[in-house]
């Protein structure tokens, strides 16, 4: 079943998305977290997220174009669908050419719940990630086969993003990337633990991991120092450890998400250091989604890696400057993008 308002942006390389443990983000406020004391709480938001899912958000706000494939089950699988339909309908409304496409794989487990609590007379955040449905042998070989389905042959981009549900063989998302590699495709993954280290020993083309999950990477598969100690020795040992890892592997390119610090992209020739933009930060949910589709997006309309990297920086920013788990406008993005290359230039 599919949420099409438009068809794919045809101006730029094929990208499809993958999500196989979605969520409805609840985001509230509340002034200050208790036990055992009823909290009131401000107006809530609930929102459809899930990494690939919030991939092609933000690949649609930005005036690009995906095809996001995701699990849904339940009743909470059916809201999680009109809430996908309603924001491609929006996007649809909007001036350009962006455009949300779903399809939907039908599971047998209820579409899990994640919930943000903002404790308003502290400034901290608090993010309750739920459990998922656990998905069975045969769901899981669905979610292969529609994957086989939505790519032709040809060049564009797969990214696999999210956490595993239970019930997900460790080797899924490497699977995915055996299968997309098959067809042409540049696959993108974002994950952790033993879903990264298995999907890195199928070579995919870009790793997005975080400094934790990097060094956790870096531990499973007997790479880098294990000591870090300051800031600065830390960004340079995780340079370190994404410099063996691309030597010891397929992946290309590692693109590093270091928050407050900004990102770090390394391939095998270079690299490339980028600043976080001065923004207010009121919430980091999705902002390393944003990053990644804006960075996707970027390659896919024929840019450098350097522009997609800012681009990347931009929008996990522009995200990181919004409230619960909002994402970041268009304008802003672009805005910090246009300082960034002024920066750069």
């Amino acid at each position: 079943m599919a949420a099409t308002a438009r068809t794919p942006d045809s101006t730029h390389a094929p990208i499809v998305t993958l999500t196989v443990n979605p969520a409805l983000d609840l985001s509230s406020s509340t002034d200050r977290l208790e036990p055992e004391h009823k909290l009131r709480c401000g107006p809530s938001v609930v929102e459809a997220g899930g990494g690939g899912v919030n991939v092609s958000r933000v690949i649609a706000r930005l005036g690009g174009a995906s095809t996001a494939l995701v699990t849904v089950g339940g009743a909470t699988g059916g809201a999680y669908r009109d809430l996908l339909a309603a924001e491609a309908d929006a996007l649809a409304a909007l001036p350009g050419d962006g455009a949300l496409v779903t399809q939907l794989i039908p599971i047998a487990g209820a579409t899990r719940q994640n919930i943000t609590i903002d404790e308003t007379s502290t400034g901290h955040q608090f993010r309750f990630v739920l459990q998922g449905p656990t998905l069975s042998d045969d769901e899981g070989m669905l979610c292969l086969d529609t994957l086989d389905a939505a790519l032709p042959s040809g060049p564009g981009f797969v990214v696999l993003s999210g956490s595993l549900p239970p019930g997900a063989p460790d080797d899924f998302y490497a699977r995915a990337v055996h299968r997309a590699r098959e067809r042409g495709r540049d696959v993108v993954v974002d994950a952790s633990g033993a879903a990264l280290a298995a999907a890195v020993d199928a070579a995919p083309h870009i790793i997005k991991p975080s400094g934790r999950e990097l060094r956790e990477l870096a531990a499973a598969l007997g790479l880098g120092p294990a000591t870090i100690a300051t800031e600065q020795v830390e960004v340079d040992q995780l340079i370190a450890i994404a410099q063996q890892l691309i030597a010891c592997t397929g992946t290309a390119i590692v693109a590093l998400t270091l928050g407050a610090q900004g990102a770090v992209v390394v391939t095998a020739d270079e690299v490339m250091r980028l600043s976080a933009p001065d923004v207010q930060v009121r919430s980091t949910v999705g902002a390393g989604d944003s990053f990644l589709g804006a960075m996707v997006l970027r390659l896919a309309q024929g840019h450098d890696l350097a522009a997609a990297a800012r681009a990347g920086v931009a929008a996990g920013a522009a995200t990181a400057s919004m409230p619960g788990t909002w994402l970041g406008e268009r304008a802003h993005v672009e805005r910090l993008e246009a300082e960034a290359a002024g920066d750069a230039g």
